[in-house]
């Protein structure tokens, strides 16, 4: 297929699928807003269809995305046979999931008929463009194509169209290639800490402070660019592609609502790596309803006292600076009586992880995400000084973090999309090496087709995730966006792990083998930052109120 018939086509395509989703939308609007707002009883009694609106749209957000790189890859000359069969197999495939259904988790696939739109999505999969993609997409020979292609040593283009951002990733990936990717799985078995040299490399590169401004010591480089930081570190190991996630939330925090003072006293250290924040926010039992925390701050002459208990705190001994969501509004039961805290702590040991006074707790042992442990903390008077109020104000905390989960889905949609590399890089290595009845395993169908839908949906979760990034870019609201993005790229991590310790038959549940550290690492995605049903709450809620 010459290369203006391919884009032809997924432009069709494209035009395609935005009419199914027209379709799907207006069919979830009539059950969940009736009266044209979305009315929270019928938005829990139809959460299926609400969740599958929010699935279809994002499998046509990938789909659009995906297009748009083969148009901007067309028009620079730079879409090779290799591009071309990405495109035609993981576009195919997401058109055919459309149109048949979508793999909302292992057990739940939201169909068509679910909402009666079996000729909508019949007009769907007969769209010459459709069906031609669909058509191509199934054959044994399209995915055997693109595995030779890679077989050959050709690889898929990684360009940003950016010639700044291109060289970033490869520094980058020449540092996590040589520091981080030989030694990750060590120290994963060894369940230690990110090591503390590691961290201090990471603060010279500049990690921490990739989105802050350059008038505070930061890069200044907007979401795509930690991006591409965050997809280079979390390909060797994910701890470390998450090291700057909280960083992220806390400076974000402090940039959008701190005062002067905050920002000139966190800011440039925050950046620099000398401040390691930690995010403090969630409670046992409450998980992702913030609404719901009891944690109390109560004002005293001094500043604050602080009394309750948080968990899954992430890189919680080792961090200096905690962004603490307490309820200070007496009475009040939901997110209104919030407010947000910079609560600086000493670092903390093995022995004695939490050594400030009011403050305990102890480790959360894990399945993967090991390098910045998980812990429980409880806080028992624990005083806070007055200047650490965000911003000064009280009961904005909800609304102030509200604010930053976007740039933090993304961060973590970047972290996926890491994890989702490394997992086909470590299937595909296996399986050119491993050899069953006299061949290669790469030689078996079962075997190079998963490795083929791998490449492909690993490069199309990309675009969406520097789609969202882009939009960030430009200061306008994208929840929607970020929450997409989030959505597909842990499916894709999952996915993609668990074929490549399938590739790795018995060998990959050894925990010798990488792959055994990649699963692991992979499970967490579709949870934390907001759990694949909250993404899905969160994208088909703002569909339906015009958000997007």
């Amino acid at each position: 297929m010459n290369e203006s018939n391919l884009i032809q086509r997924l432009r069709g395509a494209t035009v395609a699928a935005r009419e199914y989703l027209g379709a799907v939308q207006r069919a979830v609007a009539q059950r969940c807003a009736p009266t044209g707002k979305p009315e929270a009883k019928l938005l829990q009694q139809h959460q299926r269809a609400l969740h599958g609106l929010a699935w279809v749209a994002t499998t046509t957000e990938a789909i659009a995305c995906a297009a748009h790189w083969g148009e901007r890859l067309a028009e620079r000359s730079q879409l090779g046979a290799g591009e071309e069969l990405v495109l035609t197999l993981g576009i195919g495939e997401y058109l055919a999931q459309l149109a048949g259904g979508i793999p909302m988790s292992q057990s739940e696939v939201f169909r068509p008929c679910e909402l009666g739109l079996e000729q909508a999505a019949a007009a769907l999969a007969g769209h010459a463009s459709a069906r031609a993609l669909i058509a191509q997409a199934a054959l044994p020979e399209t995915r055997r194509a693109l595995v030779e292609h890679f077989r050959d040593g050709r690889p898929i283009t990684e360009t940003s169209f950016d010639a700044d951002l291109d060289a970033i990733r490869e520094q980058f990936r020449r540092f996590a290639d040589k520091e981080i990717t030989p030694k990750a799985h060590a120290w994963h078995l060894a369940d230690a800490l990110i090591p503390d040299d590691l961290v201090a490399q990471l603060g010279e590169l500049g990690v921490f402070g990739v989105s802050v401004s350059a008038d505070y010591g930061g890069m200044g480089l907007g979401k795509r660019a930690m991006c591409i930081v965050t997809e280079e570190l979390s390909r060797a190991w994910i701890a470390a592609g998450s090291l700057g996630t909280r960083s992220e939330i806390a400076a974000e925090l402090i940039h959008l609502s701190g005062t002067p003072a905050q920002k000139d006293e966190w800011l440039a250290k925050i950046a620099s790596g000398e401040v390691l924040p930690t995010a403090v926010f969630t409670e046992p039992d409450t998980g992702s309803d913030l609404g719901s925390l009891r944690t109390r701050a109560t004002p005293t002459h001094g500043g604050w006292r602080i009394d309750g208990n948080k968990t899954w705190i992430t890189h919680g001994s080792r961090s200096d600076l905690m962004t603490l969501l307490a309820r200070t509004e007496p009475g009040t039961t939901d997110h209104n009586g919030l407010s947000m805290f910079l609560a600086p702590k000493p670092r903390g040991s093995k022995e004695q992880p939490f050594p400030a006074r009011g403050m305990s707790g102890g480790e959360i042992a894990v399945l993967g995400y090991r390098g910045m442990k998980e812990y429980d903390i409880a806080f028992d008077g624990f005083e806070i000084g007055p200047q650490g109020l965000l911003g000064g104000v009280r009961g904005q905390g909800f609304r102030q973090l509200m604010q930053t989960f976007e740039g933090a889905r993304i961060q973590t949609a970047a972290r996926a999309v890491g994890v989702a590399w490394r997992a086909f890089e470590l299937g595909w290595r296996y399986a050119s090496e491993r050899k069953q009845f006299g061949a290669p395993i790469i030689k078996f169908p079962r075997v190079s087709d998963k490795l083929a839908m791998m490449l492909a949906e690993t490069a199309l979760v990309r675009e969406l995730s520097h789609f969202a990034a882009e939009e960030k870019d430009k200061g306008i609201r994208c929840d929607v966006e970020a929450g997409m993005a989030k959505l597909l790229a842990a499916r894709v991590a999952w996915s993609n792990a668990d074929n490549a310790l399938q590739i790795h038959g018995g060998n990959g549940y050894a925990l010798e083998f990488e792959i055994s550290r990649i699963l692991c690492d992979a499970r967490i995605l579709n949870i934390f930052e907001g759990a694949a049903e909250i993404q899905a709450q969160v994208i088909g809620r703002g569909l339906l109120a015009g958000t997007r």
